[in-house]
């Protein structure tokens, strides 16, 4: 068994002495592109012990066991000319996309259609090569330990100044899977897949419960569908795609969701289930809005995607979303896609997450939206999700496990009843639909069964402290008005 952390650490270490890789996002990217090789490489091992007539979609010389699995293989100038003169021209631009190997090649191109080689020195690159080729992707160890990487190949991007690449904690992909089941033949969408957690987990969730026989594999690599706008989180996604047996990802797509029309998409794009954590507090580039109604036009990234997730699903589709409080309590355009949520969609639950989650990408509280197109909204329950006893937060070293939704899972109930066996507890209470029509759509609705609580937060402190200033500064101003009015007319002239 190998460290895959440790080697991990070996090869940034590695690429810091290369002139060539200017910062952390460099390096990420650089790293990326390799071990996808090496993946590949991997599998291409596995598929051609299952497969008699399998044919590799890279031509023999580019294949990483003929130039770089060799520890005393080219390297120096060698290997830098290789890298740069063959693997990737040929890589980005000359796979034969045509023939049984066509749709692996498709995969490979599009993957490299956005990748660079950054290093200069081949001396270097063969010491990093050698370090990825003591991890083997087919044992289930190191495939498994590999799932770690992609969170610190993230909190590596945060630093690296791309702000939104938030990762999504596995408890939380997994609860939504677990709870939205999506059933073999259902096609699952994720339209901001970023590295493929939700469907790594879709994928896990159908082989658990629902894959019996060899064409039940065959129905369920057919359903898997995500897109992704930048292409380091695509190449990371494909990746995980692969290693989770998915051998021709091609409904992993490097592209953006928002910037087609929605009136261009039609019936044959919806989709069973939709699943996602939009990135959030982000805007799109100007234009982007414009392929929206007018009444639905806003910059803002994660309200552009729920109005894109209502018109994707098919009727009776189920759709389970992350969104931040600000969704909740947001007016104008949010006012209006809140009402169209809940017309057009029955809104039957709302999870509500402690502060920490997402740390340590950002402190901005979460809700977990579950819905289901067809429907309008009668009621919406709510559960507050607590911390575990003696967890005050969360933190890369005691994130949040999937063992603490068991209390949800147990209180859910089933959709087809009309959820009839929920209770009203401590952590769990119902809204009706004309109550949120008389709070103007505003979801945030606190746990009417706790007490107000003191919060000693710097920051909510600080907040409240400057809405209080600014109420004080109108009153002030509406005194001041009152008095010169009165003191106005005490000196006027008198009858």
């Amino acid at each position: 068994m190998s460290n895959v952390s440790g080697i991990i650490k070996s090869i940034q270490d590695i690429m810091r002495k290369d002139v060539g890789v200017d910062g952390d996002a460099q390096r990420i990217s650089q790293l990326v592109w390799m071990l996808f090789l090496k993946i590949l490489d991997d599998r291409e091992d596995e598929l051609e012990l299952l497969e008699d007539d399998y044919q590799s979609p890279l031509p023999r010389h580019l294949r990483w066991r003929a130039w770089a699995k060799n520890p005393e293989g080219m390297t120096g100038d060698e290997l830098a000319d290789f890298v740069n003169a063959q693997l990737f021209p040929h890589l980005k631009n000359k796979l034969n996309t045509h023939g049984p190997a066509g749709a692996r090649a498709l995969v490979i191109r599009s993957v490299f259609e956005d990748a660079y080689n950054y290093m200069k020195s081949g001396t270097l690159m063969r010491q990093v090569i050698n370090k990825i080729c003591e991890i083997d992707f087919n044992t289930q160890k190191d495939r498994h330990t590999f799932g770690n990487i992609y969170e610190q190949i993230l909190k590596d991007l945060q630093s690296a100044g791309n702000a939104g690449e938030f990762y999504t904690p596995r408890a939380v992909t997994q609860f939504i899977v677990n709870r939205v089941d999506p059933k073999l033949d259902e096609i699952v969408l994720d339209p901001a897949c970023g590295t493929g957690g939700f469907l790594a987990h879709t994928i896990q969730h159908k082989r658990e419960r629902y894959v019996k026989k060899a064409k039940h594999e065959e129905t369920l690599q057919q359903t898997i569908r995500g897109v992704d706008k930048k292409a380091l989180p695509h190449m990371l996604c494909v990746t995980n795609m692969i290693l989770q047996g998915i051998d021709t990802p091609t409904e992993i797509r490097h592209d953006n969701t928002l910037a087609r029309p929605l009136r261009d998409y039609t019936q044959k794009d919806r989709v069973h289930v939709i699943v996602t954590n939009p990135p959030f507090g982000g805007m799109e580039e100007d234009g982007i809005e414009n392929n929206f109604p007018a009444n639905f036009r806003t910059r803002e990234t994660a309200d552009l995607f729920v109005t894109l997730i209502i018109h994707l699903l098919r009727e009776n589709g189920r759709g389970a979303v992350v969104l931040p409080d600000g969704f909740f309590f947001g007016e104008g355009m949010k006012t209006r896609l809140k009402e169209k949520l809940t017309t057009e969609c029955n809104l039957h639950t709302i999870v509500r997450l402690p502060n920490g989650v997402f740390n340590p990408y950002t402190g901005i509280k979460t809700n977990l939206l579950f819905f289901t197109k067809g429907q309008p909204t009668k009621e919406i329950w709510y559960y507050e999700h607590p911390y575990p006893e003696g967890v005050k937060s969360y933190n890369k070293t005691k994130p949040m496990r999937f063992e603490e939704f068991q209390p949800e899972i147990e209180w859910w109930g089933s959709e087809a009843d009309g959820f009839k066996a929920r209770t009203e507890t401590e952590l769990a209470w119902k809204v009706s639909i004309d109550e949120i029509k008389a709070r103007n759509y505003n979801l945030d609705i606190k746990n009417p069964h706790v007490a107000e609580k003191i919060n000693h937060d710097p920051d909510q402190l600080l907040k409240k402290y400057t809405q209080q200033q600014t109420e004080i500064a109108k009153l002030r101003n509406q005194l001041k008005a009152i008095l010169k009015e009165a003191l106005g007319n005490g000196g006027a002239s008198r009858p």
